[in-house]
């Protein structure tokens, strides 16, 4: 299967690589740089990665960091399905996931991790279930992937790659830890989902 430009898909949709492995790696190392610049080390801070790719690229991520510093960073899962402002309106039962966040967050630098920012709402959703946890001294959020769109003021500190898309086409992280090969797809023509 070719790795580049448009390829048709079993369901027929066009799928356009956008990042490929090493491209994701280089942009985990770019941001775990920039997480230390900006926080002048490890110190007061900590990983919540939003389930599910969040909490993938947050391992990743501090795992890096840990390379680079030789010291650990805490880190902690977060699932945010109960603190979405489309409950109300979704078709489906949402599946809850496991939240785990073995530390205070009170006064930490809370550094959030997800892989795709659209409209902003998960990240809000995220900030809500945090400040539930405790106070934290300030959210920071890194991205592998911003594809525009806000509906929300959020802005991501941290961005892997912004990629321009229409709200019709859906970008698609694929990750080694659910049993893909590292890569970043646009769908195009595939309508749906909020993110």
């Amino acid at each position: 299967m070719p790795t580049d430009g448009p390829m048709i898909t079993q369901d027929k949709k066009e799928e356009k690589l956008v990042m490929d492995a090493s491209e994701v790696a280089r942009a985990v190392t770019r941001i775990a740089h920039e997480v230390l610049e900006r926080n002048k080390g490890i110190r007061e801070i900590a990983l919540v990665g939003i389930r599910t790719g969040g909490v993938h690229l947050a391992h990743r991520l501090a795992r890096r960091i840990q390379e680079i510093e030789r010291a650990q960073v805490p880190i902690g899962e977060l699932d945010i399905t109960l603190y979405r402002d489309d409950l109300a309106i979704r078709k489906d039962q949402p599946v809850l996931r496991r939240t785990s966040i073995p530390f205070n967050v009170s006064d930490l630098k809370i550094i959030l991790v997800d892989d795709v920012l659209f409209t902003g709402r998960t990240i809000r959703a995220a900030m809500d279930g945090l400040i539930d946890l405790g106070r934290p001294a300030e959210i920071q959020l890194a991205v592998l992937v911003d594809r525009g769109h806000r509906q929300l003021p959020i802005k991501a500190n941290y961005i892997g790659k912004n990629i321009p898309t229409s709200r019709e086409e859906i970008v698609h992280v694929y990750l080694e830890e659910e049993g893909e090969e590292d890569r970043v797809v646009l769908l195009k023509n595939a309508g749906g989902g909020v993110r």
